[in-house]
């Protein structure tokens, strides 16, 4: 058995003094308030767990969460729960404000760059290979809002934040959001190097080696509980942010094992870290209500959980994929589906109907105003909420016809990536809207009868123009009421991009792609450039001939994707060139076996900042050219 951490438990004075002590925070008990009636809080967030990585819904059998079915029966369970964005800091700033990223302008997960931006910003021109111009998000979340955190200290609660935040560092950390306490006051994506110490992080030690930073956020939420009931005259609201499922994909050495022995290699579920990563999760979901229930709290307290966004489809872990969104679409970074729809939970025992469900919708903005409702607390006279209360949907009524919105005006660059996007949800339908995508600027629409496609994969608004007119009406108002910024359209643009995207070339990291003088040109913008090149050959022994020139020495990577065979690029299919000289003319011959059908290429030029202009490459077998591609302007 593991030995109690020397924080919370088993300590005089307990952590929470200690850290509240350390930041300035008074934590000494006051006289009873009107609060001591209210219910405490709970508020579980995971991190990038998704739809389909849980036993709630039926669509895994190799994950293992019975904790959060033991939740579930407590309360209602979420069919149809949405965030408001894929991807982490974006959700969270709208579950803490009730506002959503496309009024926040807090729309990709920038909480822990360096560079500090409260008000985002849409630049007018960009290259000429880029069709829409760089937009510049929020990187912090600004003090200026009452987050739930804030109003509830306000009105007499104890407010503790233990997890993961990313929303910024101090000045813009839980401390001056609202919470007492904030363990381990971290400001990273995910936990400081490791999930199992030894950690990197700068406030706590491991209590004992190999300590899991899961098993600690359980064990200080349960301290904290303790103490809590050692002056119980206020009610407490509880954060609790999971570092799991994020990166590191590292896990407890025993629960690796336990799931390697039972990888079904035709699931697209089938790596046992990411297992045990959750499985980890659930055992300190499971911590915290067993003292919940132990200290005789669970009766009076109001669970809520959630994720920040879909699943991760596009790391590799196991030599394969961390995890399936199937049969949803897409995952982490992308707006389909797959990245936006999640598990979620709500628990209020004598008011939420013990082992039920609904398939009405749910948002992460909603969860503020339905928390002030359960409280019987208005909004404050300048606060704007871009959710609903959904209480009465919590208590088994309807709110009627309503629609929700995900926002995400970027483009990853993730397999199955979209276009910078947003779309609206009503009833069973859902439209996507990509910016500046369509003809001479205007925006593309998609239509999609989620019912009868929950996959995504017909596109049914050619079909249904009056409703894509609607729904597309609806979305009009939305973007305009929250004062969302989308990225403009690019007058710079040339649009000999779209030849390059016929001939399958596509631009990757730190590469600008385009036609002049008969060759390709790729602007390195920085070290390890690359770009991706959609082709069909058969399997065998095969050569690709690159001939180019670069203002900089360096040498290719070359690596393949073969059909149905995951990941797309993955280390063993990957050979590299001997190095090439700057300024002169080259031709590297990269001899590789392909061991399936090949689908696609990704050259890497591995120099520093440059200009390379490609004259030509050659696909060949056995000395016979098999394709060829030259660029004719």
């Amino acid at each position: 058995m593991a030995p109690k951490s020397k924080s919370l438990i088993g300590m005089n004075p307990p952590k929470f003094i200690i850290f509240a002590i350390a930041f300035g925070i008074a934590v000494t008990p006051t006289e009873p308030s009107l609060a001591s009636d209210r219910p405490n809080i709970l508020f579980i967030l995971a991190d990038d767990l998704g739809w389909a990585d849980t036993t709630l819904y039926g669509h895994t059998n190799f994950y293992e969460t019975p904790q959060l079915e033991r939740l579930a029966e407590r309360g209602m369970l979420l069919t149809r729960h949405y965030t408001s964005s894929p991807l982490c800091s974006p959700t969270r700033s709208a579950v803490i404000t009730g506002q959503h990223p496309a009024r926040t302008g807090f729309t990709t997960p920038g909480g822990h760059t360096p560079k500090v931006v409260l008000q985002a910003v849409a630049a007018k021109t960009g290259k000429a290979d880029q069709k829409l111009a760089f937009l510049q998000p929020v990187t912090r979340l600004d003090t200026k809002y009452e987050t739930i955190s804030r109003r509830l200290k306000s009105e007499g609660y104890r407010t503790a934040h233990f997890g993961k935040w990313h929303l910024g560092s101090e000045p813009y950390s839980p401390l001056e959001h609202g919470f007492d306490l904030d363990i381990p006051h971290h400001p990273g994506p995910g936990p400081a190097g490791s999930y199992v110490a030894p950690w990197k992080f700068k406030h706590i030690k491991e209590a004992y080696p190999s300590e899991h930073i899961e098993d600690r956020m359980g064990d200080e939420i349960a301290a904290y509980l303790e103490e809590h009931q050692k002056a119980p005259n206020k009610p407490f609201f509880i954060n609790y942010w999971q570092f799991s499922v994020h990166g590191p994909f590292n896990a407890k050495e025993s629960y690796v094992e336990e799931f390697r022995s039972k990888v079904d290699p035709d699931n697209p579920q089938r790596s046992p870290t990411y297992a045990a990563m959750v499985k980890s999760l659930d055992d300190n979901i499971g911590k915290v209500l067993d003292t919940l229930d132990r200290l005789d709290l669970a009766k009076n307290t109001v669970i809520i959980f959630s994720s920040d966004n879909g699943g991760n489809m596009y790391n590799e872990v196991d030599g394969t994929y961390p995890t399936s969104n199937a049969p949803l679409r897409g995952g982490k970074g992308a707006n389909w589906d797959g990245g936006v729809r999640v598990p979620g939970i709500a628990v209020w025992p004598g008011e939420i109907e013990a082992g039920s469900t609904s398939d009405e919708f749910v948002t992460s903005t909603d969860f503020y105003p339905t928390l002030l409702d359960m409280l019987s607390l208005k909004p404050s006279a300048d606060q704007t909420f871009d959710g609903d209360s959904v209480l009465p949907i919590f208590k088994g009524d309807t709110i009627g016809d309503r629609s929700i919105f995900t926002f995400f005006p970027h483009s990853t660059g993730v397999p199955d990536t979209l276009p910078p996007s947003a779309a609206i949800y009503r009833g069973n339908w859902k439209l996507f809207r990509f910016f500046h995508d369509g003809p001479k600027g205007e925006h593309r629409h998609e239509l999609y009868d989620l019912n009868n496609d929950i996959g995504e994969t017909n596109d049914i608004a050619s079909t249904h123009p009056e409703r894509v007119e609607q729904m597309a009406a609806s979305l009009d108002n939305f973007l305009t009421n929250t004062n969302a910024l989308i990225p403009n359209y690019n007058p710079a643009y040339q649009p000999s991009s779209a030849k390059l995207e016929t001939l399958g070339f596509i631009a990757g990291k730190n590469a600008v792609l385009s036609l002049e003088n008969n060759q390709l040109i790729v602007e390195a913008l920085d070290t390890k450039v690359n770009f991706e090149l959609k082709t069909t050959a058969e399997p065998g022994d095969l050569t690709l001939a690159v001939h180019f020139t670069s203002t900089a020495p360096g040498r290719i990577d070359l690596r393949w994707a073969e059909e149905d065979v995951t990941p797309v690029y993955f280390k063993n299919r990957l050979v590299r060139s001997r190095n090439y000289p700057k300024s002169r003319k080259s031709t590297l011959i990269l001899p590789f076996t392909a061991g399936a059908t090949v689908t696609s290429f990704r050259i890497d030029f591995m120099q520093p900042a440059g200009t390379i202009q490609v004259e030509k490459i050659e696909l060949q077998r056995h000395g016979t050219t098999e394709q060829s591609w030259t660029f004719e302007n």
